[in-house]
């Protein structure tokens, strides 16, 4: 029926007339409506009577009359409006990154995947929403500066105590199992983690832990922390263990950190010697490989200049063969050409000398010149022989 239609009061009864409830019309509207009427605040005689109206409404409806009775057109409207409402409670949305579990009375049905599904309504089958793409952290140690000993203190392989935190990230693989097999997985999943933890450090030197050999303690981990959980069928799935921090305990630290500090001088120290044992090495193997070239190369040159001397001999051997005279005196000649040419020469001429001849000592020094580029240098005159030639110019 329309809003404004007062013909049929419904179960609530007509208003009282000429009654509007105490509202005063707004100034500019005339009195009595001319439009939707705007909320107001009804006062507590009036919802007294509403209640009274409405409890007398459903009394003639559940009633057959004045004789009484309910009528049975009521009672199947009703349980008809209940079975739609519970039918209608079975369904139900599966987010995408979520996978539903159903079961019936208790026991496991089947799996759905995400989007709209339907189940039959409680009792008879009920669903859990297990998020199985979604990643789930579980920190071992403590948080942060909460520090928990009894979860970080671990002892080594070779009986040394580590304060080690780290922290698991897991999913869940198999929701069916993940929802019935384990009552607390995230428990379960963090107890795991520690003894397994506790299990690889405990076959792990202190330092190795301290430095280079994390990576292998996080993968040993994670390996067995999934082995023991896959035999428990949790329906979990390890994705990574990570180390947060690994130190010594506290009453300790100055102590280790002295060791370190020797560790890290002795690997300088070998470093360094290490580096010198290679340079000296290479240099050696440098200076072997050198004098084995340089003596190959003097043995080549060596064995050609052999090579070509002989060939010489013979070819000049020939030559002397056909002409004995002429290469005899061509060989004198040519080497005192040779011999000559590298030294100072004296020619003195004794012709009219009667007196011994003394050559001065820078005789055979050498000289610039033309006298020095013929290296010929002529012998001093004699006493005699200045004073014949003076004679010989007057």
């Amino acid at each position: 029926m329309p809003w404004n239609d007062n013909a049929n009061p419904g179960p609530w009864g007509s208003p009282p007339s000429g009654d509007d409830g105490g509202r005063k019309d707004p100034p500019g509207r005339p009195p009595g409506g001319g439009g939707p009427r705007g909320p107001r605040r009804p006062d507590g005689p009036e919802i007294a009577a509403a209640l009274e109206r409405a409890q007398q409404r459903l009394r003639e409806l559940f009633s057959g009359g004045p004789g009484g009775g309910v009528r049975p057109g009521a009672i199947a409207a009703l349980v008809g409006a209940a079975f739609a409402l519970w039918a209608l409670s079975g369904i139900y949305i599966v987010q995408p990154n979520e996978e539903a579990v159903v079961t019936t009375f208790g026991a496991y049905a089947r799996n759905e995947s995400p989007g709209l599904r339907y189940h039959l309504p409680g009792p008879i089958e009920h669903v859990e929403k297990v998020p199985v793409t979604s990643l789930n952290r579980i920190d071992v140690g403590g948080v942060g500066e909460a520090d928990v000993p009894q979860e970080s203190l671990m002892l080594t392989g070779d009986e040394n105590i580590i304060d080690l935190d780290f922290s698991v990230t897991w999913r869940v693989s198999d929701a069916d199992r993940y929802v019935f097999t384990v009552r607390d997985p995230e428990g379960s999943v963090k107890a795991v983690a520690e003894s397994a933890m506790r299990e690889v450090v405990g076959k792990t030197p202190l330092q190795q832990i301290l430095t280079r050999g994390r990576g292998q303690v996080q993968l040993q981990a994670a390996e067995l922390m999934q082995r023991t959980l896959d035999q428990w069928g949790a329906g979990v799935r390890i994705v990574e263990v990570q180390i947060r921090s690994a130190n010594p305990p506290q009453e300790v630290v100055a102590a280790f950190r002295e060791v370190a500090n020797a560790g890290q001088d002795a690997e300088s120290a070998s470093n360094e010697a290490n580096t010198y044992r290679n340079r000296v090495v290479n240099e050696a193997k440098g200076d072997a490989a050198r004098i084995t070239q340089s003596g190959q190369g003097y043995r080549e040159q060596a064995v050609r200049e052999a090579t070509g001397d002989a060939a010489r001999f013979n070819s000049i051997y020939g030559e002397y063969r056909r002409a004995p005279g002429v290469t005899r005196d061509r060989l004198y000649i040519e080497t005192m050409q040779r011999v000559l040419a590298r030294s100072n020469k004296v020619v003195v001429d004794s012709k009219g000398a009667s007196a011994p001849i003394i050559l001065p000592p820078d005789v055979f020094r050498p000289r610039t010149g033309p006298a020095a580029a013929s290296g010929i240098t002529p012998a001093p005159q004699t006493q005699a022989q200045a004073q014949a030639g003076r004679s010989a110019a007057q």
